[in-house]
């Protein structure tokens, strides 16, 4: 294991997809504003004001009823169009800022920085405000900045970054005091540290660890004989010795998961194998996104496990390869000669979905003497047509099947869904 001196910045999109709603409508600022999760279920993302209400993450909606009516909180479906695209924007002004290689795009509102080289030429913190002020100027996202001499010390950074004013949005651990960074952890409980989660920070109290200055002046080899040598690794980068390296190039998937929720009961099988191709064609534009293959695809169905008054049935089927391949048509084929294995008479679906597997780099695979390269080289012309009208005209316009068809029963309830503002429907409009 190697360990080295860095400086790293964890930037971060306060309350993200409330942030991203409010841009387009002001009257959503300071008011109490709720996100919903798919199907329009649990709590995703919380305003402020909301979280003062008490209302929180992952909450069902149905639970806070009396909450929402009585402070009139805002409630909003998600809009996925709407964050993906501002958060292409906000990690591509933040790629500005450092050189390749130095940038890993960590989530869809929170991206890593390595500072080691700038820290010489520039005042970090005024470095991170020019962050805060570019993001906020060009595309109107309130962001916080973490510094710290690693990954997780920068993850603390941030979080201590949001909850206290008197860092004006960015806190630098690198050049605090060491006796008021100690004083600082030691107000911070273990669960908020990077990679504690919810069993091992039940394990660290027992054993007397409550908060992050107890697990930073923890002996580091001992919480590996406890727990793990992840856990050996937090406790280092806590002591500001860098462990966990950038990743500029995101890992390769080893599979992509696509499944949701219907909006209402599905009890007949065209049903089911409509949402199965939307759901299976949404993996295959990720799939291809990642530049893979896929040698193998496992589709599942299943009822309501929490129906206490009807037997729970759930099953799956995999489709093997003989090829591995990106392409949704050759793919969509091979499912749906499936789903009569899936479907049972009598059932009320509740959700379905598909796994790929077996995925491996495009670029290197190599084909066999056998295989059919005029039929692979058809699949991927009408694969980039399709994607070519999709990008044209939107992401509806063109697809495998019906699935695309408004009024689809099993779509999922997104009943207080705002427009795509990127989109020449959904841009907003100057009235005289």
């Amino acid at each position: 294991m190697s360990y080295t001196s860095e400086i790293y910045a964890l930037i971060d999109v306060n309350n993200c997809y409330v942030s991203c709603e409010r841009l387009f409508n002001p009257k959503l600022k300071d008011v109490p504003v709720i996100v919903l999760s798919n199907n329009d279920g649990c709590a995703v993302a919380r305003s402020q004001e909301a979280k003062d209400l008490g209302i929180q993450m992952g909450v069902p909606l149905f639970q806070i009823r009396d909450i929402v009516e009585k402070h009139n909180v805002q409630v909003l479906s998600s809009n996925y169009a709407l964050y993906a695209e501002m958060s292409r924007r906000f990690h591509s002004i933040l790629s500005d800022f450092v050189g390749p290689g130095k940038q890993e795009v960590y989530s869809i509102d929170e991206c890593f920085l390595r500072l080691t080289a700038y820290s010489k030429n520039y005042d970090l913190v005024e470095y991170a405000q020019d962050m805060r002020q570019r993001i906020l100027q060009w595309i109107g996202l309130p962001v916080c900045v973490g510094i710290g001499r690693s990954k997780t010390e920068a993850k603390i950074a941030n979080h201590m970054a949001k909850k206290a004013k008197r860092f004006n949005g960015v806190c630098n651990l690198v050049d605090m005091d060491p006796r008021h960074r100690d004083y600082f952890f030691s107000l911070i409980d273990v669960s908020e540290v990077w990679g504690v989660g919810r069993q091992h920070s039940k394990k660290l109290k027992g054993l007397g660890i409550n908060t992050v200055l107890d697990l930073a002046t923890s002996n580091p080899h001992q919480m590996r004989k406890l727990f793990s040598v992840v856990m050996l690794r937090t406790v280092m980068e806590l002591q500001g010795i860098s462990c966990i390296e950038i990743e500029s190039a995101p890992a390769t998937k080893k599979q992509i998961i696509s499944s949701r929720s219907f909006g209402a009961r599905v009890t007949d099988i065209e049903s089911l194998s409509e949402a199965m191709s939307d759901y299976l064609q949404s993996a295959v534009k990720r799939l291809r996104e990642d530049k893979s293959l896929c040698g193998c695809a496992i589709a599942f169905a299943e009822s309501n496990p929490f129906d206490k008054n009807k037997p729970f049935y759930k099953k799956s089927v995999s489709v093997g390869f003989a090829e591995p391949t990106d392409s949704a048509a050759v793919m969509n084929k091979a499912v749906m000669k499936q789903m009569s294995e899936l479907f049972q008479e009598g059932i009320e679906f509740k959700k379905c979905g598909v796994i790929l597997t077996c995925i491996e780099n495009k670029a290197a695979y190599i084909p066999d003497l056998l295989s059919d390269v005029e039929s692979i080289e058809r699949n991927e012309k009408l694969q980039l047509a399709m994607e070519g009208v999709k990008e044209r005209f939107g992401d509806k316009k063109l697809a495998i099947g019906p699935c695309k068809l408004p009024n689809r029963g099993w779509s999922m309830s997104r009943g207080s869904l705002t427009r795509d503002y990127f989109s020449w429907e959904g841009m907003l409009t100057i009235e005289d």
